[in-house]
């Protein structure tokens, strides 16, 4: 490396760090990674939870309403039998 500074040629001192140096950043960058891999396992991991209780959710609302929409067509039956009734007497002239 021919330059007119001498500050900025390599001397032998850090000749000799290079190696723990390069060693030092593969660790940074593999620390990193991991960190990252980490990360992103932990996310993924929230986000399946919070499907998995919008299904649990949407299931049990289903559920439920089966119970509650046999529930209203029984009674809509129910008040129509006693409806034409009513309609029946009132043709005839009597009160129910």
């Amino acid at each position: 490396m021919a330059t007119d500074n001498p500050a900025a040629e390599p001397g032998p001192q850090s000749l000799a760090f290079s190696p723990a140096t390069a060693v030092q950043n593969l660790y940074a960058a593999i620390g990193q990674a991991l960190a990252d891999a980490a990360k992103n396992a932990a996310a993924a991991q929230q986000q399946g939870n919070v499907v998995a209780q919008a299904a649990t959710t949407e299931g049990l609302a289903t559920l439920f309403s089966v119970d509650t929409a046999t529930l209203g067509l029984a009674s809509k039956e129910e008040l129509g039998k006693g409806l034409a009734k009513a309609k029946a007497g009132l043709a005839r002239g009597k009160p129910r």
